[in-house]
């Protein structure tokens, strides 16, 4: 049986800020809602949501006779998470500036679960980082992290929504669990869908993909044609005034030091890139799932709405 206390020591221990144990088991409500939203076409043009479905929601469909779900989370709060100068046109979102969170948070999974494995030698399991079909932010609410905000994203109460998650499904049961966290924190406050520049973030916590900045930056551009309002590289604003972010601390791991510094850099700079100095400069970044291209694309657009 694995132990609870020195799963959560060893998660610190390798950098994590929050760690949370769940019971493996079918999210039966999170499948329900989610169905409904692809019904909806909310989807867009993230067709890849539609497959595997029934293992999203169920993580012993993902590792056979998984029992325990380990859910770590670290804060990734910068500077430019704070926003950005008024009339700034190339923003990047503030998760982006760093190495690649899928990188960084594998190997802290990784030497966690080593550790694990020294405890309990006969357990199996695998790493999870938002690379396969996995409910993440349900289970994080599962293992007592925080609540899913008005704007989809996972809310705790130390760190915000500026927390990136990685998991572990273990086949072994643990001694004891957390406990789910019950409702909602958010109260009456709606900043989070005032401030969305397109309206994409949607009642009952769902997001419109062909509305949301961030898809059509990063992702298969919807049909529907938005204005970026200055982001070339995913978006922050819904982030940046939520009162939980404003009042929450900067991340405290090292691997989450910005790379650059998005502020410091207009259109021209960017324009200015070859594909060498691209990948020179952002290669272990996050940018390259778009490439210099597709942010080339994006400026230009800004550029042609501005006329």
């Amino acid at each position: 049986m694995l132990s609870y206390d020195a799963i959560r020591q060893a998660a610190a221990a390798v950098g994590f800020d929050l760690c949370g144990l769940a019971p493996c088991r079918h999210l039966a409500e999170s499948e329900r809602r989610f169905r409904a939203w692809l019904t909806a076409g909310y989807h867009s043009s993230l067709g890849y949501l539609e497959r595997n479905t029934g293992k999203r929601f169920d993580p012993s469909q993902l590792v056979e006779r998984a029992r325990t779900a380990v859910v770590c989370a670290v804060g990734y709060k910068n500077a430019i998470g704070e926003g950005y100068p008024a009339g700034h046109r190339t923003k990047i979102a503030s998760y982006a500036c760093n190495r690649d969170y899928h990188l960084t948070i594998k190997e802290m999974l990784r030497e966690l679960f080593t550790r694990i494995r020294a405890d309990a030698p006969s357990v199996e399991g695998r790493c999870f980082v938002d690379s396969a079909p996995l409910c993440e932010k349900q289970l994080a609410v599962e293992a007592g992290l925080g609540w899913i905000g008005r704007q989809s994203l996972l809310i705790t109460p130390a760190f915000g929504s500026y927390v990136l998650l990685g998991e572990l499904l273990l086949t072994d049961e643990a001694d004891r669990y957390d406990t789910p966290f019950a409702g909602s924190r958010c109260g009456n406050c709606r900043i989070c869908l005032d401030s969305c520049p397109t309206g994409a973030i949607l009642e009952e916590r769902m997001i419109d993909t062909r509305r949301c900045i961030a898809c059509h930056t990063i992702e298969r551009e919807p049909d529907t044609r938005i204005g970026l309002d200055g982001w070339i590289f995913g978006c922050d604003a819904c982030q940046q005034r939520c009162p939980y972010n404003r009042r929450a601390p900067l991340h405290r791991h090292p691997a989450f030091d910005p790379r650059f510094d998005p502020r410091t850099m207009n259109a021209e700079a960017w324009l200015e890139l070859d594909e060498a100095a691209f990948a020179e400069r952002f290669g272990d970044t996050p940018l390259t799932r778009s490439g210099l291209q597709r942010i080339r694309q994006n400026i230009q657009r800004e550029e042609e709405a501005e006329r």
